[in-house]
């Protein structure tokens, strides 16, 4: 470590399906935050540690910022609200392929009430035309000012380097919060059940996705030295539970098989995975259930 270590704490903001997440684990080089083509992926600030021997990076990954339909809408919106407080720098991030829209002005007007700097970055510049990113920067730099725009490809890592160089200058001197191996500050056991409730979004249909929780029950080496991980996916309906199952147990043995694949990736050992569906009717409306699943704002 050198004697001018740089340390600080960096919010990605964000419409949901921004590629926030995607961002998050190309820069920390491992998948600790999920990723998934519908909307509203993440729940919980996700915090994605990056460190080199001049700086540590604390990135947050907030719950993408829309109007709430239930009380875990509420909750998300909250927690995303309450982290532009809590920082050092702000990452509002776009969606390059679709523009300006109505939920930017809402995250704008958030903005003009804080004073960290802020950064503009229009990402999946993979996905438009150069004369398409061109309008983008002078439709935004209208909106508010930003004290740099940068666009960039998550996906594709174009220009994420030149961010974290922008960032790392404007960094304040400060201590190393987390040990160098770590990478996030999320217990095993949340990201485990991150992992599975990624593959529940890539497999099933509109109707499930924001209607399931994944609830770690167990883990603990069995007799044959591997991990044995027992989890629980809670659902609203019971049509739905019979989807997540499938014909024959198909769908639940698909997600769990890819599952464990990330699971064993993530921990180096081999994993026996155990999966139920259990029915807990309007649990996002439940402040006790939504407790017991981990959504507790007085964390935040």
């Amino acid at each position: 470590m050198t004697n001018n270590f740089k340390s600080g704490f960096i919010a990605i903001i964000g419409r949901p399906n921004v590629g926030k997440s995607t961002f998050m684990n190309r820069v920390i080089g491992q998948k600790i935050a999920i990723m998934s083509d519908k909307a509203q992926t993440t729940r919980n600030k996700i915090q994605g540690v990056l460190t080199t021997k001049e700086y540590q990076m604390i990135f947050i990954d907030t719950p993408g910022i829309h109007k709430p339909k239930h009380r875990l809408g509420d909750f998300m919106v909250q927690v995303a609200e309450n982290t532009l407080n809590e920082v050092d720098h702000i990452l509002f991030m776009i969606n390059a392929d679709e523009g300006y829209g109505r939920g930017d002005q809402y995250i704008i007007d958030l903005l003009q009430k804080i004073k960290q700097p802020v950064y503009l970055i229009i990402n999946k510049i993979d996905k438009i035309q150069p004369e398409k990113l061109m309008q983008l920067i002078n439709q935004y730099k209208d909106f508010y000012e930003f004290e740099e725009i940068i666009p960039i490809s998550a996906l594709e890592g174009n220009n994420v380097d030149h961010l974290l160089e922008v960032l790392a200058k404007q960094l304040p001197e400060g201590p190393q919060y987390y040990p160098e191996d770590q990478i996030t500050d999320h217990p095993e056991r949340f990201v485990i059940s991150e992992l599975i409730r990624e593959k529940v979004l890539h497999h099933t249909k509109e109707e499930i996705p924001h209607s399931i929780a994944v609830v770690i029950e167990n883990i603990e080496k069995n007799e044959n030295d591997k991990l044995l991980v027992q989890a629980t996916i809670v659902t609203e309906r019971s049509s739905q539970k019979g989807i997540l199952i499938g014909k024959q147990g198909g769908m639940l043995k698909k997600i769990g098989q890819q599952s464990r694949r990330d699971i064993e990736a993530l921990l180096g050992s081999k994993v026996y995975l155990e999966l139920w569906v259990k029915v807990k009717k309007d649990w996002r409306n439940k402040q006790n259930q939504l407790h017991e699943y981990g959504f507790r704002l007085d964390e935040y």
